[in-house]
């Protein structure tokens, strides 16, 4: 790897202004990546432990039965075919709720998301790009830039050699740059999606731009061409069902023009469009291949551009597939590049599925897009055109959103790359953004439950309805004890979505209910709670009057619901001996850590808002509560050095859970928690986290594994359930947030950053990070909602530097290099 060096100086430098980022995440395709995750393989946890654990026993197994066997549809969680873990992905393309595609770090194509919360994980041989070189009127170079050699389209050159690669990923952008042997020439592919904090409209647009910078170095100019394949498809068999058909298009407005070929596919349920164009701008011309054989050897749409850098560009539509027959297309774009100079060749990826079915096919929805581009399927030229025409607009807003972040130098590299890039769930989590019908009223929105809330439609017709996924193994919608921690994410960059989804919480479901079927969810203690603190952390960040006027009515209906589980009076609920909260295997009996502080917390904001709202009656109602609450969760709870799981007096009753200060977490984030709205003694708060970062995080792998979420007082694990012995990421990242808020700066960022290295780089999860891990490599749940609590540290850290710009400054926090 002689030129390595030189080719990461390349890579840190600067193309045309857009400066890569030095804090995201990084590898080169050869050696770094391959090198650090041999030692580190992981697997899922077993069915049978995870069934075992949670109490599931021959219930599961006939629900499980009945689902996949009789009603031959896929269980919402399928515990006996996870997903397998592949190290292999990289940064999703596209906005929110448009469906997704996501392209691996060696540059494939390899997990769809179209259909929606339906992902396909088929890397789609054919869809590549491919670099050819001309020198005076010869071709004296041409290459597929993928490190494959696959049994078809043999007639390509493939087998890129990788060390002459690097990839590089900040959401919502990537770059790949790739040094081609003996050329001279360096190229440079900006991946970017239209991700921008507080920006309705273009954040949900289904498109991708590929930004290449080409940069000779030689003494003697050198025509260029970039050129992307694109199979008619997913890779699935629907590809093969005949029917579909690819044409060429070209769009010129406003002075620019697009030129390219769009890809129908013409599945009986929900068809869509795929198209792949260029941007034709002085110097730059595109062509296009219509339509080959991507199963065969390539050989034509290879020769025609060996031939002369240009595709054929020929007119007309192609034909409609055959059953059993695949189709592909190629757009070229090509451009000289003067000795010593540098171009830039521009080429985009957009789908259109405008109108979709779910699986019961009761309602037909229609996307966000549709909004600004319509829904008769036919808006891909016009969103490959504004994509092309936006994109530099689009890196302009990122930058400048991501920058202060990236320039701050109290903050470790390893912490803005995890910042940004676990973002990716918004937009890769079988993500739905819907618009409401434009004939809609607001008796079509409301349920029973809604006829009080004034604001409710005027949200949701402004800014539509909003879901993702718990995981993309756990298929449910909007998980409401899991958004609780991912919340923060929506609320800090888009939080009119937040203020829509809970809104939609708070009304009927949309049509049907994708339940939780595990437990029964209707005495789970948390739910509520958490409904009333996310209501207030709103209005805190947003000062939205009208939305915490509408939710007042429903935290007093949900509150004095929850009453009914404080069994003995005494302020404080009591958990029920079974799978009652978010941990749904970890049982709890009488008054718990978790569900106490959280209970508390909320009744501290109920007399926030009372006061707010001026509503003397229930202010004095919640104040009793919260005195004598407190009073019995320092009595039952408090054991000198941090508060006891539960207060049941068994054997697992005294372990250290990482999650104990949960209520104080979310009410420091809403900038309550002290003062006046002091609910824990913030002595008992420190001493308890302390502890915790002592037997929970640094007795845990010997501190460079993040938190897990019970230990011992001995320092031995919490083995009570499958639960209690595991470390959950959104977890870890909260309790990281509580230590900042609590002035353990530099504990909460060692605690963060051994769950980091863990995830992103020991165990290769890149973009993919799991609800849990083990001590011992075992994992669950892939690609999974709770991490995105990764933007309460962010929270934190503001609000701590408006309090105190001073110590910030003299406290810089230093990066660790945990090892394992």
């Amino acid at each position: 790897m002689a030129d390595g060096a030189k080719l990461m100086e390349r890579f840190e430098g600067t193309a045309r202004g857009h400066q890569v980022p030095p804090s995201g995440w990084r590898i080169c395709l050869a050696h770094e990546f391959e090198e650090k995750r041999k030692p580190y393989q992981a697997s899922n946890v077993s069915a049978s432990d995870v069934v075992k654990h949670l109490g599931l026993g021959m219930r599961y197994l006939r629900w499980w039965y009945r689902k996949t066997h009789v009603e031959k549809k896929c269980p919402v969680i399928d515990l006996f075919n996870p997903l397998p873990l592949r190290q292999i992905y990289g940064c999703p393309l596209g906005g929110f709720g448009g469906g997704t595609i996501t392209r691996g770090w060696r540059g494939e194509f390899c997990r769809w998301q179209l259909n929606p919360g339906v992902y396909h994980y088929k890397t789609v041989v054919a869809d590549q790009f491919t670099v050819c070189l001309r020198r005076k009127g010869q071709t004296v170079y041409q290459q597929v830039l993928s490190v494959e050699r696959p049994s078809v389209l043999q007639d390509w050159n493939w087998g890129y050699c990788s060390h002459y690669a690097f990839y590089h990923a900040l959401y919502p952008r990537a770059w790949t740059v790739y040094q081609l042997p003996g050329q001279d020439v360096v190229l440079t592919c900006r991946q970017i999606s239209p991700i921008i904090p507080n920006d309705y409209q273009d954040t949900s647009l289904p498109v991708g731009v590929f930004v290449w910078e080409l940069e000779n170095s030689s003494d003697e100019a050198v025509d260029v061409s970039i050129m992307l394949t694109l199979q008619n498809g997913m890779g699935t068999k629907e590809d093969k069902r005949g029917g579909h058909w690819n044409e060429p298009f070209s769009l010129e407005k406003d002075d620019a023009r697009v030129s390219g070929v769009l890809l129908h596919h013409c599945s009986p349920v929900n068809p869509y469009t795929l198209a792949i164009s260029a941007r034709e701008q002085a110097g730059t011309r595109v062509t296009h291949f219509t339509a080959f054989n991507p199963a065969g050897t390539g050989q034509a749409v290879w020769q025609d551009l060996l031939q002369d850098g240009r595709l054929g560009s020929p007119a007309g539509k192609g034909s409609l597939t055959e059953k059993g027959e695949v189709t592909a297309a190629a757009v070229c774009a090509s451009c000289t590049v003067p000795a010593r100079g540098h171009r830039t060749l521009e080429v985009a990826l957009a789908w259109d599925m405008p109108r979709i079915h779910f699986g019961s096919k009761e309602k037909l929805h229609f996307r966000r897009y549709t909004r600004y581009f319509g829904s008769a399927g036919d808006a891909c030229p016009a969103l490959s055109h504004y994509a092309l025409t936006h994109c530099e607009q689009w890196e302009e807003k990122i930058e400048s959103w991501q920058r202060p972040i990236l320039e701050s130098s109290h903050l470790p590299p390893w912490y803005k790359s995890a910042l940004f890039n676990e973002l990716y769930f918004l937009a890769d989590g079988g993500t739905l953004w819907l618009e409401l019908p434009p004939e809609a009223c607001a008796e079509d929105v409301q349920g029973p439950a809604g006829a009080g809330l004034s604001q409710l439609f005027p949200v949701l017709r402004e800014y539509g309805r909003f879901a993702y996924l718990e995981g993309q193994e756990y298929r449910m919608y909007n998980t409401y004890d899991v958004h609780f921690y991912a919340s923060f994410a929506l609320a800090m960059l888009w939080p009119k979505l937040e203020i829509s989804l809970q809104y939609d919480i708070e009304d009927e479901p949309w049509q049907r209910v994708n339940a939780y079927l595990i437990h029964d969810t209707a005495g789970w203690k948390d739910l509520n709670l958490k409904f009333v603190l996310q209501v207030y952390r709103d209005f805190s960040l947003t000062q939205d009057a009208a939305y915490l006027r509408d939710m007042w009515p429903v935290c007093q209906a949900v509150m004095d619901a929850e009453l009914k589980f404080d069994t003995d009076d005494d302020g404080l609920i009591e958990n029920s001996g079974f799978a009652d909260q978010t941990y749904d295997a970890w049982v709890a009996t009488g008054a718990s850590a978790y569900c106490g502080s959280l209970w508390l917390a909320a009744v501290c904001v109920m007399c926030k808002v009372a006061g707010i709202v001026g509503d003397d009656e229930v202010l004095q109602k919640y104040s009793a509560i919260r005195r004598k609450g407190t009073e019995a969760f320092e009595r039952l709870l408090w054991n000198g050095k941090y508060y006891n799981y539960d207060s049941s007096g068994g054997p697992f009753s005294s372990t250290v859970m990482s999650d104990q200060c949960a209520g104080q977490w979310f009410l420091r984030a809403s900038g309550l928690g002290h003062g006046e709205f002091q609910v824990f003694p913030r002595s008992h708060i420190v001493s308890a986290l302390k502890t915790i970062f002592e037997l929970n995080v640094m007795s845990f792998a010997n501190g460079t594994m993040g938190a897990v979420n019970g230990m011992r007082p001995d320092g031995s694990l919490d083995t009570s359930s499958l639960q209690s012995s595991e470390a959950w990421v959104g977890v870890v990242y909260a309790l990281a947030a509580t230590m900042i808020q609590e002035g353990l700066v530099q504990e909460g960022f060692h605690t963060a950053e051994g769950c980091y290295r863990t995830v992103w780089e020991r165990l290769g999860m890149a973009f993919q990070t799991p609800e849990a891990y083990c001590q011992r490599k075992l994992f669950r749940s892939l690609a999974y909602m709770r991490p995105l609590s990764i933007w309460s540290m962010q929270l934190a850290l503001e609000s701590r530097a408006r309090q105190a710009p001073a110590a910030t400054e003299l406290h810089p926090v230093p990066e660790t290099s945990p090892q394992p």
